[in-house]
């Protein structure tokens, strides 16, 4: 029953991630897009309202007339709508979801006795560590390299730096998919702190000035924007990080931690295209294609790199793979959790009949995305997922 109840709660929490996600993206983008996007309005009336960008766009039927004003304006006619639930709700429902599947399950999800032998309570305690101990250097960080020359890019390198550093650690200490897992979880863990600690009281700080009548330092608006253009670079490579656990041949390998920050780099690069096409875009110029070519040769040379290697060609008289032999590997690599007492996801491989019911599973999950034994826990060979392989490649035969 109890797995019963984790599968809903983990069916029902991705699904409100992965709304609340779509929401925070989708805002992320579009206020990126909109300011790369105003133009210096030239009427007297506009410049002398404080406006220092403004467009026209039409939508659903209606004409659209969205303006910017630095630092603030004088006074604000209507309500005022924050954008802070989209990343709120998308991190409380990301952690929760984090806590049912990977913290719960810690010596399931987390630990991998073959990269660390450590407790699970030591494993839960490192990656809590993780998400928290990312966000103060990311932080300090902007806070102390960000003013200098050239701040931006100093801090974009030290911050990337850093990304590969936690990468590595993630992959040498936790099994492979909750280490692919944990590095998006606390890249994002810094984008939702980001609004939390710095945009949104940057605003308020604002919004109090403006309605005392004082004058509204701009500082809070350049670390405002500093932390927006931080996080939608972010995006996509929290993005694939996340989406990787459902792919075992990117995070099994010996060079997983490589894998992971080739693929963050090529979502960095593809989405500084698409920031860089905006402001081109309004410059009237060629968009910076560079980069998205970039991007997409590092997905490209990933494609060929994991590529699976070519296997003799088994000669015409081999014996074919009989059911009693794969049996006998599913019997000592699989029943562990598919039994009629503990059938995980209500699968069970203790009878042969029940292993040709199931055999696109097993295939599927052990033989292609070699995703079980979860964390190769009963430490199953590559022979023996090739035999699975051949076996159902040859029609899947019951005897």
């Amino acid at each position: 029953m109890e797995t019963y109840l984790l599968d809903w709660a983990n069916l029902l929490l991705r699904w409100v991630h992965v709304i609340t996600a779509i929401a925070w993206v989708g805002s992320s983008f579009y206020f990126v897009w909109l300011d790369n996007h105003l133009i210096r309005p030239k009427s007297p009336d506009l410049l002398e309202k404080g406006v220092d960008g403004a467009l026209w766009a039409v939508h659903g039927g209606g004409f659209y007339n969205p303006q910017k004003y630095m630092v603030a304006p004088k006074k604000i006619h209507t309500e005022l709508h924050w954008f802070y639930w989209e990343s709120y709700s998308t991190w409380l429902s990301g952690f929760a979801l984090f806590t049912v599947l990977y913290l719960w399950n810690a010596s399931t999800f987390l630990v991998d006795k073959t990269v660390y032998a450590w407790t699970p309570a030591g494993a839960v305690a490192a990656a809590l560590g993780f998400l928290a101990v990312f966000w103060l250097v990311y932080d300090t960080i902007c806070r102390t390299l960000g003013q200098r020359e050239r701040g931006d890019l100093i801090v974009g390198i030290a911050v990337a730096l850093t990304v590969v550093a936690a990468s590595w650690l993630a992959c040498h200490f936790f099994a492979g998919r909750a280490a692919f897992l944990l590095v998006g979880a606390m890249v994002a863990t810094s984008m939702s702190a980001n609004v939390f600690f710095w945009i949104i009281p940057g605003q308020r700080t604002v919004i109090k000035a403006m309605a005392a009548g004082d004058p509204v330092d701009p500082i809070h608006g350049q670390r405002a924007k500093q932390r927006s253009v931080h996080n939608t670079y972010f995006t996509l490579p929290v993005l694939v990080a996340m989406l990787s656990n459902h792919y075992g041949w990117l995070y099994q390998g010996r060079w997983n931690w490589l894998v992971l920050v080739l693929l963050m780099i090529a979502g960095a690069l593809i989405r500084h295209f698409f920031v860089a096409r905006h402001k081109a875009h309004v410059k009237g110029v060629q968009p910076p294609w560079g980069y998205a070519v970039g991007g997409t040769a590092l997905i490209l040379a990933l494609v060929v790199w994991l590529a699976p290697k070519p296997t003799a060609a088994v000669a015409a008289s081999a014996p074919a793979v009989t059911m009693a032999q794969v049996k006998a590997v599913v019997d000592q690599r699989c029943v562990l959790c598919h039994n009629a007492q503990v059938n995980q996801k209500n699968v069970m491989l203790h009878s042969t009949e029940l292993i040709s019911q199931h055999a696109l599973a097993v295939y599927q999950q052990a033989a292609v995305l070699k995703l079980m034994p979860m964390n190769n826990a009963t430490q199953i060979t590559e022979e023996e997922r090739a035999l699975i392989k051949r076996w159902y490649e040859a029609g899947a035969p019951a005897n």
